[in-house]
């Protein structure tokens, strides 16, 4: 006997067969139309319509994937192997320079949102918040507004206020159009992405097995330290792998705040603005083919390990 129905027969009747039950109304019918479903052969024109409407929904799932894999054709098939040569050999310092102005500043940018992601990740999953529509609202702004709105903040921030100039006069540097600056510029987008797949880690943990901790002389840092970050351990390493990804692909916040500085402040997307500017599309596409490469592996990997996300 199925529980839902159970919960409707009186105690003594619940050892009665199932017809011997007494149903509600909306749950007699809803059981009288599964049960004349059931019973009844499925006839070959039922099953030609159910194949054509799986047929349609798939006719657009397959649309866009052919829509994805036809770019990425396009962009492998335009450079020629003089333009990858071009890109690889003669421009190989610039190139080389900016894979490493992009390594060094995602990690410095990662590092900075695993540590402000996971306890808020944690917070928003465990903790019932006030106001919790306008704290979401909050946290996903900068996934959903343009970017360079983001970029164009920050110079109002830094520069209206004085900040950079104060940091110029007294620490020797300030952060706009500097190359310290972008991880901070990568900062306000990834950490974004990494609270959302860091709270969807949590979500997917039973919260009882942290009250088990408490109840057995463990403290909230203790229960959360020995329970509930072990659990999440695939789940944050995915969420630091998605993390990493969307900040070195950011080119907004960064074209806005740090500028295009070449030999500077140009990461691979600002590299491949530069390369564009400058009438050079192939060595751009080059640069936009490793990206997309770097995208690829860091989804396949988040995937692999159990990631989960909301917004992507």
């Amino acid at each position: 006997m199925q529980p839902s129905v159970v919960r409707d027969c009186p105690r003594e009747t619940r050892r009665l067969s199932f017809q011997d039950c007494p149903l509600s109304p909306s749950r007699a019918a809803v059981h009288r139309i599964i049960m004349s479903e059931s019973s009844t052969p499925r006839r070959p024109l039922a099953s030609l319509r159910d194949a054509l409407f799986r047929a349609f929904l798939l006719s657009f799932l397959m649309l866009f994937m052919a829509m994805v894999v036809s770019l990425i054709l396009v962009d492998v098939s335009y450079p020629k192997g003089s333009d990858w040569l071009q890109t690889l050999t003669t421009d190989r310092d610039k190139v080389w320079f900016s894979v490493k102005l992009s390594l060094i500043t995602s990690t410095v940018t990662l590092i900075a949102a695993m540590i402000v992601g996971l306890p808020s990740a944690y917070a928003l999953s465990r903790f019932k918040l006030p106001f919790a529509t306008v704290v979401d609202t909050i946290i996903d702004l900068p996934i959903v507004i343009p970017p360079p709105v983001i970029g164009l903040s920050l110079v109002a921030a830094f520069g209206r206020t004085g900040l950079d100039a104060w940091m110029v006069r007294n620490l020797g540097s300030g952060l706009m159009f500097e190359a310290w600056g972008i991880p901070l510029a990568q900062f306000m987008v990834a950490a974004a992405f990494c609270i959302r797949a860091l709270k969807a880690t949590f979500d997917g943990i039973n919260p009882r097995l942290e009250h088990v901790a408490r109840t057995l002389g463990c403290t909230p840092w203790q229960a959360f330290v020995r329970v509930a970050l072990p659990l999440a351990r695939n789940g944050i390493i995915a969420g630091a792998i998605m993390t990493w990804a969307r900040a070195i692909s950011e080119f907004g916040p960064v074209l806005f705040f740090c500028g295009t500085f070449e030999g500077k402040t140009d990461v691979l997307p600002i590299r491949m603005f530069l390369n564009m500017s400058a009438g050079q599309p192939a060595q751009a596409i080059v640069l936009a083919i490793l990206m997309i490469a770097i995208a690829a592996t860091a989804l396949i990997a988040f995937k692999k390990l159990g990631g989960k996300g909301y917004l992507w």
